[in-house]
């Protein structure tokens, strides 16, 4: 198969993307997370705190700072027994691990490493394990240079306390999703990116994201076996500058060399794992060797011209209790319950969703956008919108009630659309910057998307309202509906949002 068919699969025709008799093997699936043997191990304190709000950041960023912030980005925040009914009187339970970003399916992918410069520890380059809240030390010693000269020198390395890297292991969620997996790892490593960014908010921490890296030193750097696992993105922490231009000299092949290799033998529970070729051939496609391989893409302007645009009115932001909001979100299902929404609560919504948005980054930004059904909202008639975060307006591109031709659209009915008020589609670009980023661009777009997707869900959890995002929809419907094949831009998820009431379950709490 062919990288071009195989995207369009994954896009446009996601029941082909696994074979109709692919059942997941539940008896062997791998653990939600990653577990290092044999290496030190650093713990983290177990007194987490209650809110991010009054968080007093100093110069001295100590072990605690980093435990805190780690645990808030991706650590482990709840145990709950989920009842699923099956009939009116049987129900069936599943155990399942939360925590504060979604993932697909609730596999969650993604690793976090981190390079960090405290005092409490020896500077290095750590793994965190979140089954057991501490780092993994992998590598010690100072690599300033080789992760500056990595990023191209884009960013000061040696002026950061921290850099974190985002990693997919391509079996964690493949053993379920087959191929669709590819496109699920993008979007869980962007919810994730989305977190991270929002907790360093909270502790005053100065963040970049790096799409473009050289991606074989990276991974030589932390030791992963590239065909199991690789890094998607690289996130200093601390700097306040940053360089708009890179270096074009550097190949991955000379960093390499400088530092030795390194296999930690780790632990995934799976004693079947099955081959992934597509995952791993568009892996190495979208690799860069060499910074001369680096692009810094232009923004696209949007050539949607609608004649009726509604002029919201000017609200500020809302100031919430980050740690509620992250411990309130919830994705609702068949448990939506309707309700109208208030053009206030709608204003708020878009606007701190696009506020909180926009971050630094080393120019592969694909300008993601949001796209809108309303149906029952006060003070704005029924129809498809198109949301533009600059002039704060919404414009109308259709009039109607759209509920129904989206539910017929979805390929998985395990909601009803006609519960909720509002149903947002994030969009981009439908060549996905291929021509400046090649098949990378495309993976920069699903993390852009994801991004954009927990930006909206934290601020819709931050107003009572649940988000559910999903991919299980016929993306033509959708494009058709907003006129996008006119402008050469497509939908990339579709995330209903409404009021709901919790199903029946138990939970707890695993931090203090």
């Amino acid at each position: 198969m062919s990288l071009e068919t195989f995207l369009d699969i994954l896009h446009y025709h996601t029941d082909q993307a696994a074979p109709d008799d692919w059942e997941a093997n539940w008896e062997d699936a791998p653990l939600p997370y990653k577990l290092y043997r044999h290496l030190p191990t650093i713990p983290f304190s177990s007194e987490i705190p209650l809110s991010l709000d009054q968080i007093e950041t100093s110069n001295n960023i100590n072990l605690d700072t980093i435990g805190h912030f780690l645990f808030y980005t991706y650590g482990l925040t709840q145990l709950c027994h989920l009842g699923m009914p099956i009939t009116e009187k049987d129900y069936a339970f599943m155990q399942r691990f939360r925590r504060f970003a979604p993932s697909g399916g609730g596999l969650y992918p993604n690793e976090l490493y981190v390079y960090l410069k405290i005092e409490d520890v020896p500077t290095g380059v750590y793994h965190y394990d979140v089954a057991h809240h501490r780092l993994v030390l992998l590598r010690e010693g100072n690599y300033d240079s080789f992760v500056s000269r990595a990023l191209g020198n884009r960013s000061d390395v040696s002026s950061c306390f921290a850099t974190v890297f985002i990693s997919t292991m391509f079996w964690k969620n493949f053993f379920k999703y087959h191929n669709f997996s590819y496109r699920l790892q993008g979007l869980d490593a962007g919810v994730l990116i989305g977190q991270l960014q929002e907790v360093a908010k909270r502790y005053k921490f100065h963040t970049s994201v790096h799409y473009q890296f050289l991606d074989r030193a990276v991974n030589h750097l932390l030791g992963l076996s590239e065909t199991e696992e690789s890094v998607y993105a690289v996130i200093p922490l601390g700097e306040e500058s940053y360089r708009t231009e890179f270096d074009l000299n550097i190949s991955y092949a000379e960093l390499c060399h400088e530092i030795p290799k390194i296999d930690h033998q780790h632990y995934v529970r799976s004693k079947q794992i099955l081959e992934y070729p597509m995952l791993l051939k568009m892996n190495e496609a979208a690799f860069l060797d060499s910074t001369q391989s680096f692009q810094n893409v232009k923004r696209k302007q949007s050539t949607h011209h609608l004649d009726q645009a509604h002029l919201l009115p000017r609200v500020e932001r809302i100031f919430y209790n980050f740690a509620d909001a992250c411990k309130n979100r919830y994705s609702p299902e068949m448990d939506f319950t309707f309700k109208k929404l208030s053009h206030e609560k709608l204003i708020q919504l878009l606007y701190e969703t696009a506020a909180s948005f926009p971050y630094r980054n080393d120019g592969t930004t694909n300008d993601v956008s949001l796209y809108l059904t309303l149906f029952g909202i006060e003070g704005i008639q029924n129809g498809a919108y198109v949301y533009n975060g600059e002039t704060h307006t919404l414009q109308l591109i259709q009039q109607g009630d759209f509920r129904l031709l989206l539910q017929n659209a979805m390929t998985t009915h395990n909601l009803s659309l006609f519960q909720v008020p509002l149903c947002v589609h994030i969009v981009g670009d439908r060549q996905h910057a291929k021509e400046e980023l090649g098949y990378r661009g495309y993976r920069i777009q699903q993390m852009e998307a994801g991004i954009l997707s927990q930006k909206l869900l934290l601020s819709a959890a931050s107003i009572g309202l649940g988000g559910h995002p999903l991919l299980g929809f016929d993306v033509e419907t959708c494009d058709n509906l907003y006129r996008l094949n006119e402008q050469g831009k497509t939908t990339l998820i579709q995330i209903p949002i409404g009021f709901y009431e919790e199903r029946a379950w138990l939970r707890g709490s695993l931090g203090s």
